[in-house]
């Protein structure tokens, strides 16, 4: 398992388990389809790291402005 997905960082860092799992989703299809990799892919790294790593270095993110998905810090 990645040692990433184990920490409540990055669920916190996208507003929760469910956001942060079509946010994988979502970027494991377009990397399946031949989008390049937004961080440096090291030798032997995974997709599923390689997306984790673009999440945590903010590469990629939930777009809440053109969403209907509210952001996290406005639900506080």
């Amino acid at each position: 398992m990645i040692e990433a997905l184990k920490s409540e960082e990055i669920v916190n860092k996208v507003g929760g388990k469910f956001k942060l799992t079509a946010l994988i989703q979502k970027r494991m299809l377009e990397i399946m389809q031949g989008s390049r990799p937004l961080v440096e892919r090291k030798r032997g790294m995974t997709d599923m790291e390689l997306v984790i790593q673009e999440i945590l270095e903010d590469k990629i993110s939930i777009d809440y402005e053109h969403s209907d998905i509210v952001e996290p810090s406005k639900l506080k």
